[in-house]
């Protein structure tokens, strides 16, 4: 969720390099190598015209949170000289928006190991440009992490530069071969801990910055919560249990992701499961959310909604859903509740957000709050009054 809008593979592991346990923060960094070297983690982040913006998610997302890259800079020549944290939510974390990829590399003072395509286009394809620009990290010696739906593996100019190179292409969108793809099968009532949905009113809304945000505070109150991807940019940020939902053949789309939720079961013994949403239910731009709610048949769903938005992204002649709609919507379509409301405070003062709340609580009768203006406690508590079970000790 960015200040103007926001946010926010397969179901096997990643692991095809290192995996810090936590993102370095910016006061924290090691010293770099010299220029040339390769740091084993850190990244730079193409996001072009776009970082802050609807079309910037994985970009948004990655200065967020990343467990796996350590984000060196933004490319984007329309911020150049800004802050990334302070762009996003006010809060600076000396991450640079640079105007090129020379000027980004000057600032690092070394090359990075990671050059990432940081845009969600609607297109899911490159420019020519891009292709160039892309082109050009990987003559420079950076691997490249691609989450479109354009599979550069698969593209002779690309996959020979990285031959040259001695780098690789990770296709975060790809899917596993047709012959490995799963069907639904009902093993997801194997899976007894709580299953929560965080869904939303439109795409691109904050979806899964609300679920990463529950994550983590779910841990520290010693609940164990693991969140399953749905999309590329929670791949991308290190989610070890995802698959990129979208890309996968409609017939193996709730298969693929209950076998993912299944596996994070069987490996991990969570308290609870957290699933990504994609786009909304009552979106006719996307199915993704009715194969969430099939796949992973949840028990509670957290429901995210940005009251200011006027239209659906990318779509000015369909109006926003209301939440209460969108709430009858996914009930009926499947045997679940909607436990609690979480708001994108996108063109909202911090008066509104909280007159939003107060309304929605009244209207709806269930909890609401602000998973990034308000504290996190009003999140874990949403869910724990649903979810009493889960204990969890008292925050300090």
């Amino acid at each position: 969720m960015s200040k103007k809008s926001t946010t926010p593979s397969s179901s096997f592991f990643f692991n095809d390099l290192p995996t810090p346990a936590a993102t370095t923060s910016q006061k924290e960094k090691k010293p770099f190598l010299s220029l040339g070297k390769i740091h084993p983690d850190t990244a730079i982040v193409y996001c072009e015209g776009q970082f802050g913006e609807i079309d910037g998610k994985t970009a948004n997302g990655l200065v967020r949170h990343s467990e796996k890259y350590e984000i060196l800079s933004i490319i984007d020549s329309q911020r150049t000289g800004q802050d990334a944290g302070a762009v996003l939510d006010d809060a600076p974390n000396g991450i640079p928006i640079c105007r090129d990829l020379d000027e980004a590399l000057a600032k690092a003072n070394h090359t990075p190991r990671y050059f990432i395509y940081g845009i969600a286009p609607a297109s899911g394809l490159l420019s020519p440009v891009e292709r160039k620009l892309l082109l050009r990290a990987i003559s420079r010696g950076m691997n490249l992490v691609n989450g479109l739906h354009e599979f550069l593996n698969d593209d002779p100019e690309f996959a020979a530069a990285a031959a040259r190179a001695k780098v690789t292409i990770r296709d975060v969108r790809q899917p596993r071969d047709k012959k490995d793809l799963r069907v639904f099968s009902g093993r997801i009532s194997q899976v007894t801990c709580p299953r929560i949905a965080v869904l939303g009113t439109d795409c691109a809304i904050g979806k899964r910055t609300t679920a990463t945000i529950l994550a983590s505070e779910l841990k520290k109150r010693g609940i164990k919560a693991v969140m399953i991807g749905t999309g590329q940019t929670g791949i991308i940020q290190g989610a070890r249990y995802g698959l990129a939902l979208d890309a996968v053949p409609s017939q193996f789309c709730a298969g693929e992701l209950e076998a993912t939720i299944v596996e994070a079961f069987e490996n991990e013994a969570p308290d609870v499961i957290l699933i990504e949403g994609q786009g909304a239910l009552s979106h006719p731009a996307y199915s993704t959310s009715s194969f969430i709610l099939r796949g992973s048949c949840p028990h509670g769903v957290v429901l995210q909604h940005a009251p200011a938005r006027k239209h659906r992204c990318d779509f000015e002649t369909m109006p926003m859903p209301t939440p209460a709609s969108e709430i009858k919507l996914i009930e009926t379509f499947s045997d679940t509740k909607v436990i609690g409301l979480t708001i994108n405070h996108e063109d909202m003062s911090d008066a509104e957000v909280t007159t939003a709340i107060e309304h929605f609580e009244s209207e709806l009768g269930i909890p609401a709050t602000d998973a990034l203006t308000r504290s996190p406690e009003r999140l874990v508590e949403m869910v724990l009054a649903a979810f009493p079970q889960l204990g969890g000790s008292p925050s300090t």
